[in-house]
């Protein structure tokens, strides 16, 4: 993979990523929409417009997308009962040992960098998954490319899952990654 590096510009702070593909972005100009804690001062015309300098082709090259609350304190300092990043740490191993293995006569590494010939090998799907996929990319619109992009990544939530096929689940999980898509303003 040829190196690449991009430097993104949020308000007057850049960050500098090498080797990686990454897009940050506020959810609208004052970047509140959707705090609990601050209001919004945007106008739904003026949201639309700086979504729309995103553009569709763009957000379909991007696997996922995510809104990220902001915490509060509280659950910061919570020490609860969640998975350790140990065990986190672990499941990705072992996610990757097992693309490793389902790559190693290829020069395809991780499920990120599978064609679409590829995909059609390797994304089996259970019946149900097929079918919420199916409800879902008619409903929403998909294009070719944002259906491989969810394949994808439903392919590694299941190896994340230790699963040989693709379920239901996973596939659920791998749309909700894809949360610009489903804005309608």
């Amino acid at each position: 993979m040829a190196a690449f590096r991009g430097e993104f510009r949020l308000r007057t702070s850049a960050v500098l990523y090498k080797n990686r593909r990454e897009r940050l972005t506020h959810p609208c100009p004052c970047g509140y929409l959707s705090d609990p804690v601050h209001p919004c001062s945007c106008t739904p015309l003026a949201i639309q417009r700086y979504r729309s300098r995103i553009s569709g082709p763009l957000l379909d090259r991007i696997d996922i997308h995510i809104e990220v609350p902001a915490v509060k304190y509280r659950d910061l300092a919570d020490r609860g009962e969640g998975e350790s990043s140990a065990s986190v740490a672990r499941r990705v191993e072992r996610s990757r040992e097992i693309q490793s293995e389902r790559y190693r006569s290829t020069k395809i590494h991780c499920n990120a960098q599978m064609t679409p010939r590829f995909i059609k090998k390797h994304c089996e799907l259970d019946e149900a998954g097929n079918r919420m996929l199916e409800l879902v990319t008619d409903r929403l619109g998909f294009s070719a490319r944002t259906y491989n992009r969810i394949l994808k990544v439903a392919r590694t939530i299941a190896d994340l899952d230790a699963s040989d096929h693709i379920r239901q689940e996973h596939i659920a999980e791998a749309i909700q990654y894809r949360s610009l898509d489903r804005k309608t303003s």
